[in-house]
């Protein structure tokens, strides 16, 4: 189902005022008290359902934070896919509930993700970028563990901000738009990098790099 980005991005930026604390590292037990969170786009709906779900549960603060944190990443990327499908040469998953593909660019299909420049990662920013090949390593190795971890092919977007808050970005969605259209002018599936992290399996990926200095 399409929504409005004008929408989306509306109601991410309502979860800007709240801390960015996840309290633990996702996990599937988690995720499963937590899924109402595709079927809920308003934010105050969902301050409410949480309300009601978890009132009384003496872990309140950690499943409040865990369920925004879902919550702001899912419509984020929901934003972010629908800009993706957008373009003719970009065809959505046949399932959506397809946890390794998201879309295929030319008849590539992509994982996308968007994620956040890893604090632990020891590169500053721009030597990051031009090391980009060894931050896709990183990123395989460290990110999305238990029911998400998979080695296929994947399509990040890594947000920089100066100030430190880099998962604010995720709320910019026209600010994503124009960048994400900027790298699709510009695609070439002979540029994307390869990678053989099992034996006998090549892989493709890159970054579209998302910097707000």
């Amino acid at each position: 189902m399409q929504h409005s980005l004008t929408q989306i991005e509306a109601e991410l930026k309502k979860r800007l005022p709240y801390p960015y604390k996840w309290g633990r590292k996702q996990n599937d037990s988690f995720d499963r008290q937590t899924n109402f969170i595709y079927s809920i786009q308003p934010f105050n709906m969902l301050l409410e359902e949480i309300k009601n779900r978890f009132k009384n549960f003496s872990n309140y603060d950690d499943i409040f934070n865990y369920t925004l944190n879902r919550w702001y990443n899912f419509w984020s990327a929901n934003a972010v896919e629908q800009i993706f499908c957008s373009f003719p040469n970009v065809k959505p998953a046949r399932n959506s509930k397809n946890k390794l593909i998201d879309f295929s660019i030319d008849g590539a299909s992509f994982d996308h993700k968007t994620s956040v420049f890893p604090k632990k990662y020891n590169l500053p920013i721009d030597e990051a970028i031009r090391q980009t090949p060894e931050l896709i390593k990183w990123f395989y190795k460290n990110q999305s563990q238990q029911q998400r971890k998979h080695l296929k092919n994947r399509l990040f977007i890594v947000l920089y901000s100066e100030d430190g808050q880099h998962w604010k970005l995720k709320a910019e969605i026209y600010w994503l738009k124009k960048i994400i259209e900027h790298y699709m002018i510009g695609f070439n599936p002979n540029y994307l990098m390869k990678f053989s992290f099992e034996k006998n399996k090549t892989i493709i990926s890159d970054i579209i790099w998302a910097v707000k200095k």
